[in-house]
């Protein structure tokens, strides 16, 4: 069992779990994973509201990836994504038609394509990621100290929990 304290809203709460919100409540695991699975959802929902330079989601994650991989052929980044091939060659012939990726041929296999940021495609993920910091910022600057400490501190966790099951 996990005990967590009472959230800002106590009314969230109760109606989450049947609780009274009054003191500590005592929330089992697979309960603690559902509301941090629907309380990240919903921030990944927010943020992803936070957008530069037109893209769809799909399309802003495979323009990060491109990113992050370098120049990786477009099943590498098809594999990445979790999307069909055919799926990624769509988004990344929508990519490439904005101006924010181009298409480079390997140069140990001239078979192969890659896929590169452009500079300007790097200045939309750069443009994108400072729209979300920002709104988080904005979010925190509301809250208490003692709330923002907490979340520093729970940031470490989720951070630890990523990590362990990264490659």
């Amino acid at each position: 069992m996990v005990f967590v304290s009472a959230p800002a809203d106590p009314s969230i709460e109760q109606a989450a779990i049947g609780h009274d919100p009054a003191g500590p409540v005592e929330v089992s695991e697979s309960e603690l994973a559902s509301r941090l699975r629907l309380a990240v959802t919903r921030l990944h929902r927010r943020l992803r509201q936070q957008t530069a330079g037109g893209l769809t989601p799909s399309q802003a994650s495979a323009l990060a990836s491109i990113e992050r991989l370098g120049s990786p052929t477009l099943g590498a980044l098809a594999a990445r994504e979790s999307v069909q091939p055919p799926s990624m060659t769509r988004i990344v012939g929508a990519l490439e038609a904005l101006g924010y990726v181009s298409r480079v041929v390997d140069p140990d296999d001239r078979r192969v394509a890659r896929v590169a940021a452009t500079a300007e495609g790097q200045c939309v993920l750069q443009r994108g990621r400072t729209l979300k910091n920002a709104f988080l910022a904005d979010q925190l600057h509301r809250l208490p100290d003692e709330d923002r400490e907490a979340l520093g501190a729970l940031t470490a966790l989720l951070e630890r929990l990523v990590e362990r099951d990264d490659p």
